[in-house]
């Protein structure tokens, strides 16, 4: 479409000008309506869905905070359950990550949260909350996420 646009631009004709403008206007606004670049998010927000037994674990994913593909923890992130079913627990392992979704290449310093259902007496479904704490070198960083989770007692 861009070399289709050029040619007509350079046809110097009041057509071609007429028809290039009528196609960069409509690609501009199919751009502003899909939200373009105003788009971007610095956090992450998602629901996982988990199902658990009695006495399981799940890994439900890598922590870090990095910049420019630089860890910047000064520590493992630490996970705080501010809303959950009891018998759960949640901890983050630290590990080696490597940060896809910033496009880097090399594993950085960070965690893996997992979870636990210990000792389940009965089914059970119900939202956990959990808020991961980040001490960086820019200062302390928090961020939450939801987690639906499905228990099931061992029979």
């Amino acid at each position: 479409m861009r070399c289709y646009i050029a040619a007509l631009i350079r046809g110097n004709t009041m057509r071609g000008r007429l028809i290039a403008t009528l196609a960069v206007f409509s690609f501009l606004l199919t751009f502003a309506m899909s939200g373009g670049a105003a788009q971007a998010q610095s956090v992450e927000h998602f629901t996982q869905n988990v199902a658990l037994k009695s006495g399981e674990s799940s890994e439900l994913g890598e922590i870090w905070y990095a910049i420019n593909c630089k860890s910047m923890l000064k520590e493992t992130p630490q996970v705080e359950i501010m809303d959950g079913p009891p018998g759960v627990t949640a901890v983050i392992n630290p590990a080696k990550v490597l940060p896809r979704a910033s496009g880097c290449a090399r594993p950085i310093d960070g965690g893996k949260l997992v979870i636990a259902a210990k000792d389940v007496q009965e089914y059970s479904h119900t939202r956990m909350v959990l808020r991961i704490n980040y001490k960086t070198l820019s200062g302390d960083r928090s961020r939450s996420s939801n987690i639906n989770i499905t228990l099931f007692p061992t029979n």
